[in-house]
């Protein structure tokens, strides 16, 4: 019996996917600005609750270029880190 790999997805750019979104890269590897997928990877949400959390106000701040939602991956991992609403150390 041989072993055959299981492919991985690619979308159409040749990134591979996880569950249907780009992976996450390290943060050497990733330039200054994600894409909603990307962040919505990150962070394990659907890109719809990115722009729910857009539209109210509640999420890491989002940036327009031409007509393409951008994030920079500093200003999430700063939103990230502020989100700890109680102390673990009970």
């Amino acid at each position: 019996m041989a072993f055959f790999p299981v492919p991985i997805a690619c979308n159409r750019y040749g990134t591979s996917l996880l569950n249907g979104f780009p992976r996450p890269a390290t943060a050497a590897a990733r330039g200054p600005l994600a894409t909603p997928a990307e962040i919505a990877a990150y962070l394990g949400v659907p890109v719809k609750t990115l722009y729910q959390w857009k539209y109210r106000g509640i999420g890491p701040k989002v940036h327009k270029v031409g007509r393409h939602l951008r994030y920079r991956w500093r200003e999430v991992d700063n939103w990230v880190d502020q989100q700890t609403s109680y102390d673990l150390t009970a």
